[in-house]
């Protein structure tokens, strides 16, 4: 079965508006029970989780708050009796989590969703069904990939499992899984094969109270900078018998097992991330107006006003290409490989610029690791792990480079456009087929889309005309960077090409995101949230992506920074979150 990660009934247009509502109402329901962080007396607020950070503890109350939710359903697919049906829900139902705290969320969650998804994709019937008995139950996954001996190289691992007498004998350790001690189900990453080769690692399904306690050691927790309150902590197997059920998929399929799964977390942790951005912009907003006159002070006219407005809109992008990685998941499941990859990659980037802004707003107020401002500076040391490790920046180059020369051969200015509901927020979703996760497919119709739009964006007006030129100068991009990746693959493969091609990969990640933002703004001329169809934040977040380029801009009509400033304000005002859903939010 590998279309469990979906509703038949959604895909053939039965159903969505159910579907949606229910999204509507589960997410209003955990935003209700967290319910105002900013207010010291609320048990699951910044006061109480800043106190478990700086004690290096899980977050004990807002877990007993996800536990009495029954979270870990939103990780089992429907047809195993979950609530998951489709990445965009899972996506907006965790934003609510990792708006309070990134650690509770990953610590408490993802990575239980990040052994599931191996699970749903290539376990068996049995093994599926185990799992979700066990999620369903309250009880948590792990699963162990890190390489921290080699860079997180997961290809290189320390594991091996061994063929024995009734299965496997697993010697080796992985110093690094998150909830291992607390988890009732542990997917393993490990060597079957001595030999190199993509058929040389298996994945194992293994239940921890199953392992021989005399062939396996737990060692200590470990208390890191980032996500203090993540249960760290490592595994020595000393050839610890497994039985052959353990094996999850094919043996030898290790390897592209993980691939595809990356797929999938790397979009969805990395869409997730936006909600510590939004976070981190309403306390910045906040601050500003309590200390600089509301209205009427810096935040609307001021040096400060433009740092919130230029934080906004990075936001913007970035959640544009977050909603169009997500849905391509399901849309476009053989071109998800770069439009995750990509996603992945700009988090770092528009992190660091992001906070950058806000730091101006902040000034020293920047460090404050208490009160209200304490959440700003515990997503600074948080957000950053998001990328590390076997799915971070590196990774995510090595995923898209090698496609470039056949993406510019044979798809851009060539591939047709993606289907409009790639860019509606939300409409129906058909289900997710894991099998058709193509590791590199050659096709690319995100760009094709914008090139569609570019040549049809109508109005006379300033921003409309700003908008227009913008996106023409962005497609002129994309045409140079299809020229030189075709020029850099006629001159073959020579080590001084390379650093041209990782900055070539940088430019391709932007444009992406210069896409998404321009189909979304397309899509949302037809719905009913006035700022998405206006054309002012897409100006903005193109003038945006333009400058980075180092494309010369001319400057945008002044009321593109004035819409969106007034929006900055306007949603602070009326307690709505900042990224594209729009979500009405306590506190």
């Amino acid at each position: 079965m590998t279309s469990l990660l979906g509703d038949p009934a959604v895909a053939q247009g039965r159903g969505a508006h159910h579907r949606e509502h229910a999204v509507r109402e589960r997410v209003a329901r955990l935003e209700a029970l967290f319910g105002d962080p900013s207010d010291p007396a609320n048990p699951v607020g910044y006061t109480a989780l800043l106190e478990a950070d700086r004690a290096a503890v899980p977050f004990a109350a807002g877990e007993a708050l996800l536990d009495d939710f029954r979270i870990t359903d939103e990780y089992v697919p429907r047809a195993l009796g979950g609530r998951l049906d489709g990445m965009d829900t899972l996506v907006r139902i965790m934003r609510p989590v990792l708006r309070r705290d990134v650690g509770l969320a990953m610590g408490h969650g993802m990575t239980t969703f990040m052994a599931a998804s191996d699970v749903w994709a290539a376990g068996t019937s049995r093994q599926r069904h185990r799992l979700a008995a066990l999620l369903r139950g309250g009880g948590k996954a792990a699963i162990a990939q890190h390489e921290t001996a080699h860079s997180n190289d997961y290809v290189r691992s320390q594991v091996t499992a061994r063929r024995g007498p009734r299965g496997y004998l697993i010697r080796g350790g992985k110093p690094l899984v998150n909830n291992l001690q607390r988890a009732g189900a542990l997917v393993l990453f490990c060597r079957t094969d001595p030999a190199p080769g993509s058929r040389s690692h298996s994945v194992l399904l293994l239940d921890p109270e199953q392992l021989s306690d005399t062939r396996t050691a737990v060692a200590a927790r470990r208390t890191n900078v980032g996500l203090r309150g993540c249960r760290w902590a490592g595994v020595e197997f000393d050839d610890c018998p497994v039985p052959e059920s353990a094996l999850l998929g094919p043996e030898g399929s290790g390897i592209e097992t993980a691939l595809r799964s990356f797929q999938i977390s790397r979009t969805v942790i990395s869409a997730t991330a936006v909600a510590a951005l939004d976070t981190s912009l309403r306390t910045a907003v906040r601050f500003d107006r309590e200390n600089s006159g509301g209205w009427q002070g810096r935040g609307i006219d001021g040096r400060t006003g433009a740092a919130l407005t230029n934080a906004f809109v990075s936001l913007l992008l970035y959640d544009s290409l977050a909603v169009v990685a997500t849905r391509a998941l399901h849309l476009l499941p053989a071109e998800t490989s770069v439009y995750s990859a990509a996603l992945k990659y700009l988090l770092p980037r528009v992190l660091t610029e992001t906070m950058y802004d806000l730091s101006i707003v902040l000034g020293s107020g920047f460090y404050t690791r208490e009160g209200t401002l304490g959440i700003f500076q515990k997503h600074v040391r948080d957000v950053p792990v998001l990328s590390l490790g076997h799915a971070g920046t590196v990774a995510c180059q090595a995923t898209v480079i090698p496609q470039m020369p056949r993406l510019a051969r044979s798809s851009w200015f060539i591939e047709d456009e993606a289907p409009a509901g790639l860019f509606r927020l939300r409409g129906d979703l058909p289900p997710l087929r894991t099998d058709r996760l193509s590791l590199a497919c050659g096709r690319d119709s995100l760009t094709a889309s914008m090139l569609v739009i570019a040549a049809g964006i109508e109005g006379s007006g300033p921003v409309e005309r700003a908008l227009r030129t913008l996106a023409g100068q962005l497609v002129e991009e994309l045409r140079d960077v299809r020229r030189r990746v075709l020029r850099l693959e006629a001159a073959g493969s020579a080590s001084t090409a390379q650093p041209a091609r990782f900055a070539l990969m940088d430019r391709y990640a932007l444009l992406l995101a210069a896409a998404a933002v321009l189909g979304l703004w397309d899509q949302g001329r037809y719905g009913s949230d006035p700022f998405l169809a206006d054309p002012c934040w897409a100006a903005a977040a193109l003038h945006r992506i333009a400058r980075r380029l180092g494309t010369r801009v001319a400057d945008l009509p002044p009321e593109c920074e004035t819409r969106i400033r007034h929006e900055v304000q306007l949603r602070f005002s009326t307690q709505i979150s900042y990224d594209l859903y729009s979500t009405p939010i306590p506190g």
